[in-house]
């Protein structure tokens, strides 16, 4: 039986070892589960910036998801931008927490011109979130619509308006072409729509008094309504600039 003792010694050490780094795993386990439970817990963010993309107050329209905006929450350790877009009639929407944020646009990005430093970089709007707040963001289009009258008659839309050119100085563009969308739901684009019909820019002589027109095609399930609205694309600028969404019966 002597024989076996340091044999049942060394048995008995090695399993003790084991049974400690079980333990230790255990407690590891539970530190973990712990910090990730604490992590899950913290508030989502409440706090709503909600606002319009304006110039002097009226609305701007853009195609939908395709301008964006960013806000950056300077000293919270993210480093990245919150990136969001802008909805078609030019409004958006962020959920946050309270904090300080400053809120910019991209470059090249939208149909308008945004602020610049000195320096040629972005410049950005401070915001001070201590609770819900409706902020508009000014812009300076290259264009707008104007006075748009827009009607639905004998199977088409007729589209009669006026154009104002904005921006006149050394940043002036010039038009590639004027749309007009109609669509059976409220998304109204180059690419939501159900028919269209294009203006050239060159073929433009005067930017009062435009009309155009778009034949109504045959919709399933039927419906007797449609929704449309003109845009403006604008030479080398990706993103075009649109009147009001407007529900035509027929």
């Amino acid at each position: 039986m002597m024989y076996y003792r340091p044999i049942l010694k060394l048995l008995n050490n090695q399993i003790n070892k084991i049974m400690k780094m079980k333990f230790h795993y255990i407690i590891l386990a539970l530190l973990l589960a712990t910090v990730g439970c604490k992590k899950d817990n913290y508030d989502a963010p409440s706090l709503k910036l909600t606002g319009r993309l304006v110039y002097k107050g009226e609305a701007i329209g853009v195609e939908y998801n395709q301008v964006p905006y960013e806000l950056y929450q300077p000293g919270f350790g993210k480093v990245g931008p919150i990136g969001q877009t802008f909805g078609q009639d030019g409004t958006y929407s962020s959920l946050l927490f309270k904090g300080n944020y400053k809120f910019t646009i991209p470059p090249n990005q939208g149909p308008f011109l945004w602020k610049e430093l000195s320096s040629g970089k972005r410049d950005s709007v401070a915001i001070a979130l201590t609770g819900s707040q409706t902020m508009d963001v000014e812009v300076t289009p290259f264009y707008m619509i104007r006075d748009a009258k827009l009607t639905a008659a004998s199977g088409k839309v007729t589209a009669n308006f006026n154009i104002e050119k904005v921006i006149t100085d050394a940043n002036a563009k010039d038009i590639d072409r004027v749309s007009l969308y109609i669509n059976k739901t409220q998304f109204v684009s180059g690419g939501d729509n159900i028919a269209a019909t294009d203006l050239a820019g060159s073929a433009i002589g005067s930017l009062n008094n435009i009309i155009m027109n778009v034949n109504i095609p045959g919709i399933s399930p039927s419906q007797n309504y449609v929704f449309a609205r003109v845009g403006i694309k604008i030479a080398g600028v990706e993103d075009m600039i649109f009147s009001p969404l407007v529900k035509l019966s027929y």
